[in-house]
Formats: C-alpha cells, sequence, structure tokens
C-alpha cells in the first residue's frame, strides 16, 4: 500500500526513523484475524482451531471463520481483530451493572459485554447509523443476549433520557481510523491532519453526552482504532483536566505485544497516561488499538425518576387468552433463567411480544431497535416465536430439535427452503445442524420442516 506522505512524516516525528519503519513495514502485511468463543452457550462443538490463543483474552484464538458455517450462524463464534476484543475486557463490567456502549456497531463490543453481565442487570447498545444498526442487532441476536436495549440515536438524544444511570460506559469512538490501514483502502484513501483534528472534535462532543450519562464514581472505558495522538493521550489528557476524570492503571494487562501511552504526547504533568495501552501492529498482536479505563469523580446523586401515568400501566400487556397462545409454544422447551418469570414481565407492541429489559414506557423520545428479548409474533388465534428465542433457547440444553442430516440440507436451510426430515417432534422445534441450534421451524405431520430462518439473514 502507499501511505500518505503526512502520515508517514508524522510518525517519522513521533517515533524517530527505527520504530517508525517497523510501524509501516508492519503496515504492508496481511491483517491478524481471531475469533472468540460464546461463554454463554455450550462451545464445545466448534470444530476451528484452538493452538493459538489471544494474549490476555479467554477463549479467544487467532484463525479465519466462515459465516456460513454453524459455529457462526448459531452464535458459537465471534470473528473479531484481537485489539479490538480489549476494550470490553478491560471494562471488566460485574453482574448486575447498568452498561452503555455508546457507539456500538457492529457488535464486538457489545456482544463481549453483554457475555460478561451473563443475562443479569442492563446493557444499552446505541448506534447513531441507521444502516450499521442493523448489523449490530443481528450479532447481539446471534449471542443469544436477552437483556439488551439496542437504540438508534444520536449521544445528547440518549443523554437525556439516562442522566448519571450508568456504572460502565464504553467509547469506542469514530476516529480517524490508522489502526485500520492494513484491512482498509479508503481509510488510507480518507487520511489527512485535517481529518484527525475533525475526529478529536467529536470525539469530545460525545464524550460530554457520555459523561452526563455516567454516575459519579462510574467507569468510562474510551478506545479507538488510531494511533493518533491527538484522538488517543490527547483526549485522556483533556478528560482529566476538563471534565474531572481519574484514569486508572490496568494493572492486569501484562503481555509484552502491549505498549503504554505516552504523556510527552499529550501533557508531561499526567504521568499516568503511561497506564494507557496502545496496540502497534508491529508488536503482532493485532490492528493499531488505543484503551484507556478512567473513573469520574463525584458522590453519586439519585436521580430521582418520574412519576409513571396510571393509565400506562397496563397498555403493553396481554390478555390471558394470548398469554395461553405463547405458552402454548413455550412450554415445548427448557427455559433458560432470563425466561423463567416471562408471564410477569411480557409486554405486547404491534403485534410483538417482548420480555422488556427497560419498561416501555420509560422509553418515549428515543429510538428503539430491540427492547429485551423479542419472543415472536402473535397473529390470529396463534403464537409464531422469533428468531431471537431460538437464539436465546440455544443457551441451554433442549430436546424439542430436529437436528439436520447433513451440510446439504443446511445449506438449503440457510437459503430459505424447507427439508424433508424423519423426526418425533411435531409443530414447532428449534433447529440445529451438527448439534449447533440456529434457528426455529416447523414440522408438519408429513415430515416437512417448514422454513423460519429470517429472511435477511439468508444466504
Amino acid at each position: 500500500m502507499e501511505l500518505p506522505a503526512g502520515f508517514k512524516e508524522k510518525y517519522v516525528a513521533l517515533l524517530g526513523e527505527s520504530e517508525s519503519d517497523k510501524l509501516f513495514e508492519a503496515l504492508q502485511a496481511d491483517e491478524r484475524k481471531a475469533y472468540r468463543l460464546n461463554t454463554l452457550k455450550d462451545s464445545d462443538k466448534v470444530t476451528y482451531s484452538k493452538n493459538m490463543p489471544v494474549p490476555e483474552i479467554k477463549q479467544a484464538y487467532y484463525g479465519e471463520i466462515n459465516g456460513t458455517d454453524p459455529e457462526w450462524v448459531s452464535g458459537l463464534v465471534y470473528s473479531q481483530d484481537p485489539s479490538a476484543m480489549f476494550p470490553a475486557h478491560v471494562a471488566q463490567v460485574r453482574l448486575g451493572e447498568k452498561v452503555l456502549d455508546l457507539c456500538a456497531a457492529p457488535g464486538g463490543k457489545s456482544t463481549g459485554l453483554g457475555e460478561a453481565l451473563e443475562g443479569k442487570g442492563i446493557l444499552v447498545s446505541n448506534e447513531i447509523s441507521a444502516t450499521r444498526v442493523k448489523a449490530l442487532r443481528e450479532n447481539i441476536e446471534r449471542w443469544g443476549i436477552a437483556n439488551a436495549l439496542i437504540t438508534n440515536n444520536d449521544s445528547a438524544t440518549l443523554a437525556k433520557k439516562f442522566p448519571n444511570y450508568f456504572d460502565t460506559i464504553l467509547v469506542d469512538a469514530p476516529c480517524s481510523g490508522e489502526g485500520m490501514f492494513r484491512k482498509s483502502q479508503e481509510a488510507i484513501d480518507y487520511w489527512n491532519q485535517d481529518y484527525v483534528i475533525t475526529c478529536q472534535n467529536r470525539q469530545k462532543e460525545i464524550l460530554v453526552e457520555a459523561d452526563k450519562m455516567l454516575k459519579p464514581g462510574g467507569k468510562l472505558v474510551y478506545s479507538t482504532c488510531t494511533f493518533s495522538p491527538e484522538e488517543d493521550e490527547e483526549i485522556v489528557a483533556w478528560l482529566v483536566n476538563d471534565l474531572n476524570y481519574k484514569i486508572e492503571p490496568i494493572e492486569f494487562i501484562s503481555s509484552d505485544k502491549i505498549s503504554h501511552g505516552h504523556p510527552e504526547w499529550a501533557d508531561e504533568n499526567l504521568p499516568e497516561l503511561a497506564e494507557t495501552l496502545r496496540f502497534w501492529p508491529q508488536d503482532n498482536l493485532g490492528e493499531g488499538q488505543f484503551v484507556a479505563v478512567l473513573t469520574k469523580n463525584g458522590e453519586f446523586v439519585e436521580v430521582s425518576e418520574k412519576k409513571k401515568k396510571k393509565n400506562l400501566a397496563n397498555k403493553n400487556k396481554l390478555s390471558a387468552q394470548e398469554l395461553s397462545y405463547v405458552a402454548d409454544v413455550l412450554e415445548k422447551f427448557n427455559l433458560p433463567a432470563t425466561l423463567q418469570d416471562w408471564k410477569a414481565k411480557l409486554c405486547l407492541s404491534n403485534g410483538h411480544v417482548f420480555l422488556p429489559v427497560i419498561a416501555p414506557n420509560d422509553l418515549k423520545g428515543i429510538k428503539v431497535i430491540n427492547n429485551g428479548l423479542e419472543l415472536g409474533l402473535l397473529k390470529k388465534n396463534r403464537f409464531e416465536p422469533g428468531h431471537q428465542l431460538a437464539m436465546v433457547l440455544g443457551d441451554v440444553k433442549q430436546e424439542q430439535v430436529v437436528d439436520l442430516a447433513n451440510k446439504e440440507e443446511f445449506d438449503k436451510y440457510l437459503h430459505g427452503e424447507t427439508v424433508n426430515v424423519t423426526s418425533k417432534v411435531k409443530g414447532f422445534s428449534l433447529v440445529s445442524y451438527q448439534g449447533m441450534i440456529f434457528s426455529f421451524g416447523k414440522v408438519t405431520g408429513n415430515g416437512v420442516l417448514k422454513n423460519f430462518y429470517p429472511k435477511g439473514l439468508r444466504k
């Protein structure tokens, strides 16, 4: 690749001739690919090689996966740049926390955060792009996460809805993308120093709104996929000096493939900038990445919730008859913990039956893509289970399953075709291949498996 002249001049000045040559040489090499295993599911069936673990990240390995393999479509693996695995990892979220992934698409970090929460607490995954939020929803759904609110808003709109709300916020900020040069020619073509400063200003705007949503004492994880000090150390110094944050050491990370921040590139009066993490391609872990963990100073002040109007209390609830339609389907399956008390929480909106992670009446004024776990659709005198329910049911062992016999049947099903099966199972059933659940189907009396794999996911 032909690197921009201004980029090369910049990093020769910052790194010196020897180190900058290593960077430029590494940017000419192939990218390193890796994947994570989904610990929410039984991943013993995964056939990919586990011979090369990613340093510091449990259940992550170098290797390339295929988006049409059963491991992917069943949500057992996620393809992710190994460096990009670290922001969610260093967040160290705890069970029961309220967590925000503010710039979340396509979902690698959200799946990591949701996996760590283990269904306890709340994950809000927001993406401002109406196009990219679709991939975010697909990936969270495939991962079997039931406690996520997926939104499509700018940070200012979200901040009005969630003041002082979150225990942890991850901001993987839009940036100049220097760390993606090996993966994206577009990032190279678009690069210039003016764009770096534009990104820096946008990052500050986003972080001002994130600050409004974080509880005092809460944790902010800031990351980018760029090498630029203007977007990395300088932003962290600004958070400390202007917004009263404190840089936290990331002491549990010790790999020699990970470097540290440079106080001299931003503010020499903040030696704690050396506690931030830098990932350089010449260190051979993955692509370029920067990560910092900070805490917000101050004492938490409880924010009183607005009183809910009484006439809205049962607006989204199902009737007894509607509940019976849902029960007729669910009683065939083993339910994970997130579904044990489903009758008490179930809501209905435009035919969609769902278990909200946040009460729908509390979300007016923001664009919601998915709230918690969507079970399916109520139709005339019946309930039709949905794809997200299939992926969540796949988190526990099931008996009401049709396992496709071979790759040909699997490919046909992914394509949206019906399959003839020999099975004692009748009616709605989970569908798997090689023991990996990836969809709902419906077995008719003559042994035809009707296809319920979503049209938008068909290969």
